[in-house]
């Protein structure tokens, strides 16, 4: 089937004439595009992630779309829930015929959707926010199609940094809440192994599962091993009802939280008095001039900073689907699309920014027969073999103005500890 595209008129000598107008988003494209995204809406920290992928679109649309159509992007809520998830792709699919689908945030949505959904029909799935190691085992199986990739590093690096709090911070004994789903799942192998590695001993680790009316089972029976830190790897919601709990029960306030914990929702929810000693994990954009560039385009457009979660690489996600969508041209296939990407993310490539300056660019580049090399939000965005990125990362605390960075770990640093975990 081939990308929907909605004709409005015949294209005209006097358009064709003006292409190079058209390229500087001078002219509108007589045709309309849609990519589908699945992110969850219904969630303070997701809104920002959804806005600013339509950011993206924006910037290409004003550069004049993609191979030669203004782009639409249709938009529907997860829920953090991976069956309104696959419902809400099936639907974006097969109803409105995308190719290219952004999302989702969660590991536990994202796999669901790329397993019964992307993968089985040919559309190329391009995720900000999923991070589970399950992703790279299925791609090295091939059972992806070479149809999935995404913008955020694999847990393994959150896993490695809360590795290293624990040992500078001095803990022995920690205890692991973690969520009951796929990436949940992941991060709790991961933290065993990498905290051993460390000799810190894992006292207990308790899942949580969605939608209890309460959790003080599980925290009571992690606070009866006595430990010198509590690790969550869990959702705002959940996360909240759970801290809730275990401060209330006389649990200790030293915390390391996984990126998924960083929202102004459960900072206010359980109170900043209750998380002077938290420490929290993320990736990290490059200390360079494109994630600079990203940062102050948000600012200026938003009229904040970029601080929740996920929100450089929802950029980067949409930026290069978008521009791999013109490299590939008019009524490419999800395939096409896919192995498009490569001549988005080329080193030896045309170097090209993240705005609409650099999408007129890049169009130069494709027409002429050409490559680029992104330069965005996150850096040099480098796919390997599998759809996976690596990337810097960061050590924050919460503060009343939102979120504090306390240390700041290069690529090579992130690697070089991990190589020494293993």
């Amino acid at each position: 089937m081939p990308l929907k595209r909605t004709t409005r008129a015949a294209l005209t000598l006097g358009l064709v004439a003006g292409a190079s107008a058209l390229a500087t988003g001078a002219m509108a494209q007589d045709c309309t595009t849609k990519i589908g995204a699945v992110l969850p809406t219904s969630v303070d920290w997701g809104r920002p992630i959804a806005e600013v992928a339509q950011f993206a679109v924006d910037q290409v649309n004003e550069a004049g779309g993609a191979a030669g159509c203004q782009i639409e992007m249709v938009l529907r809520d997860t829920q953090v829930d991976p069956k309104v998830g696959v419902d809400a792709a099936k639907a974006l699919v097969d109803l409105e015929g995308v190719k290219v689908l952004l999302g989702a945030v969660s590991s536990g949505v994202s796999m669901p959707i790329l397993t019964s959904v992307t993968a089985p029909s040919g559309v190329m799935q391009m995720s900000c926010c999923s991070s589970s190691t399950a992703f790279t085992n299925l791609a090295a199986e091939g059972k992806t199609e070479g149809l999935w990739f995404r913008t955020f590093a694999t847990t393994a690096v959150q896993s490695a940094v809360a590795a290293k709090i624990a040992q500078d911070q001095g803990y022995k004994r920690i205890a692991v809440l973690y969520k009951n789903d796929d990436w949940g799942q992941d991060m709790a192998r991961l933290i065993a192994d990498d905290f051993a590695a460390v000799g810190v001993e894992v006292t207990t680790s308790v899942a949580i599962n969605d939608a209890q009316p309460s959790y003080r089972a599980e925290v009571t029976e992690a606070i009866a091993t006595q430990p010198d830190a509590l690790y969550l790897a869990l959702y705002p919601v959940e996360g909240t009802s759970a801290v809730r709990e275990w401060i209330s029960l006389g649990g200790t306030q030293n915390m390391i939280v996984a990126n998924s914990l960083k929202s102004d929702e459960f900072r206010d929810n359980v109170g900043l008095e209750f998380l002077g000693s938290t420490l929290g994990t993320d990736t990290a954009s490059p200390r360079a001039e494109s994630a600079d560039a990203f940062r102050a385009k948000y600012v200026e457009r938003f009229g904040s900073e970029p601080n929740g979660p996920g929100l450089a690489n929802s950029y980067d996600a949409a930026m290069i689907a978008l521009l791999a969508m013109e490299a590939a041209g008019p009524d490419a296939s999800g395939a096409d699309i896919a192995a498009a990407v490569a001549r988005v993310t080329d080193p030896a490539g045309t170097p090209v920014s993240a705005d609409a300056a650099g999408v007129a660019a890049a169009k130069e580049a494709f027409a002429a027969g050409g490559s680029v090399m992104y330069q965005g939000a996150t850096g040099n965005v480098r796919f390997d073999g599998n759809g996976d990125v690596s990337a810097p990362a960061v050590v924050w605390s919460f503060a009343e103005s939102g979120i504090s960075e306390v240390e700041y770990i290069s690529l090579d640093e992130v690697n070089d500890f991990i190589a020494s975990l293993r």
